[in-house]
């Protein structure tokens, strides 16, 4: 019997989706169908039918605590009632959906919402839309700095972490995905950057962050350096794929303090760290620095595709269409973005952001002292990393141990049997990394502690048990 198409089997709409089949038929057919560059499927083995709040469930009807919240979008959790409602009412009122760049009255009152978060001047300076995601806004803010300078080089830093695309994985620190790459876009040169537990300078503490300024000083400034006077600045002021390495308040005003001497535009990218992420609106706001252009996505579309730009009026020199993007008139994303804000924005939250990631990181300090392979737990606000390190091996110089990817990986699957899904980062992907919905309860903060200390114990347990 000839077999059915794909085509054909297709249900006619979403109500008629079939429900009776197992994980292990949807991730077969996934297999079959998709990309062997689909990572996600590979490390939580799951087929999603329903999501509320903090909580997925699969097709086989369990249940999972979801850390990861689609690597830090849905600030609200999924399916926030007033994330719905933006959503319901852009359809029924028959607005547009797609405007390319045109505007409408809903984009022009998601623009004043955001200008009104936006820190110094940028809440008086121009918003530019991209494509929907945080590689495209971050390859404007770059041609923007080049533009505006007329220099060519960017400078980055190790750790950090700016796309996929040709452009913003050469600003990208992690080497994996351009080892088959060949040559990337020139003209980028890497910066260390402060991260204490593993200091590039050997130092640590407030010795490393001095030691990383004068770096970067001295280098742009010696005129044998090798390094031309870049266009642009570009880091994270909480790197995230990298580790979840906050950026010491010191260091980061000294960056801005040497981009502004030298006359070199700082660009930070809170596209996975803004949008009350870290208990602020932005993560560069604990430092009460200002950039001269600032990239958001993720949470800033309010679970939809967004992605834009913030910079200082001074810099507006694009001419017309000198950086475009078909789905920059995201409307449905621009209605669930305002509602995000605007929850956001209401009285109390934002502080309790900050008393949640305090209750958080109380929690993993406490656990760190139960187990044995947790060498640093560091975050701010619901942006935590828990760094896992082979303490069967010699320290350095510093009290650090080497990192220790293979029982994070581990971790990771221990956690998913337990039913809490989260996401592994930094250096050999040893970094236990949580994302969780601003709007998790204290108690589900407490089931989270619990089901990842039992995870750990068990994965300790194994390997144990294996070597």
């Amino acid at each position: 019997m000839q077999k059915r198409s794909l085509a054909m089997s297709a249900p006619a709409c979403v109500s008629d989706l079939p429900t009776r089949f197992t994980n292990e038929h949807y991730l077969s057919r996934q297999a079959r169908m998709e990309s062997s560059v689909r990572s996600y499927p590979r490390k939580l083995p799951l087929a999603i039918a329903k999501a509320q709040g903090c909580w997925l469930t699969d097709v086989d009807g369990r249940d999972y605590l979801d850390c990861l919240a689609g690597a830090g979008t849905l600030a609200l959790g999924h399916n926030h009632p007033s994330v719905v409602q933006a959503i319901q009412d852009t359809l029924t009122a028959g607005l547009p959906l797609h405007t390319l760049d045109l505007t409408t009255p809903l984009k022009d009152a998601f623009c004043e919402q955001v200008r009104s978060i936006l820190p110094g001047e940028l809440a008086q300076g121009r918003l530019q839309f991209c494509g929907p995601s945080g590689a495209d806004a971050v390859e404007a803010a770059i041609k923007l700095a080049k533009t505006v300078t007329g220099r060519s080089t960017v400078c980055s830093f190790s750790g950090g972490y700016h796309g996929m695309t040709q452009g913003t994985l050469a600003l990208t620190g992690n080497l994996g995905p351009k080892q088959t790459l060949g040559a990337l876009q020139a003209g980028v040169q890497f910066l260390p950057y402060p991260y204490s537990y593993r200091c590039p300078f050997g130092l640590g503490g407030e010795a490393g962050i001095d030691a990383a300024l004068h770096y970067v000083e001295h280098l742009l400034q010696d005129p044998e350096s090798g390094v031309c006077r870049p266009a642009a600045l570009i880091l994270e002021a909480v790197q995230g794929e990298g580790g979840v390495i906050p950026a010491p308040r010191r260091w980061l005003q000294g960056i801005r303090a040497i981009t502004e001497k030298l006359g070199i535009l700082l660009i930070i990218d809170e596209v996975q760290a803004g949008i009350g992420r870290t208990g602020q609106w932005f993560a560069c706001n604990d430092a009460g620095v200002v950039p001269d252009i600032l990239v958001m996505s993720k949470a800033i579309g309010g679970s939809l595709p967004m992605a834009l730009l913030a910079y200082r009026e001074a810099l507006d020199v694009w001419q017309p269409a000198a950086h475009t993007g078909t789905f920059r008139g995201n409307q449905l994303g621009m209605a669930t973005g305002l509602a995000t804000l605007q929850t956001l924005a209401a009285p109390g939250f934002l502080s309790e952001v900050q008393r949640k990631g305090e209750q958080l990181g109380g929690q993993l300090r406490a656990l760190q002292n139960r187990v044995g392979c947790i060498g640093e737990v560091r975050g701010r606000g619901l942006m935590w990393g828990v760094e896992i390190v082979d303490k069967r091996q010699a320290a350095n110089r510093l009290g650090s141990y080497p990192a220790f990817g293979e029982l994070a990986k581990r971790i990771q699957q221990e956690c998913f049997a337990r039913g809490l899904i989260l996401e592994l980062g930094g250096r050999h992907g040893a970094v236990v990394r949580l994302l969780p919905p601003l709007i998790i309860s204290d108690s589900e903060l407490a089931l989270l502690g619990e089901r990842l200390q039992a995870a750990i114990v068990a994965a300790e347990q194994a390997l144990a048990v294996a070597a």
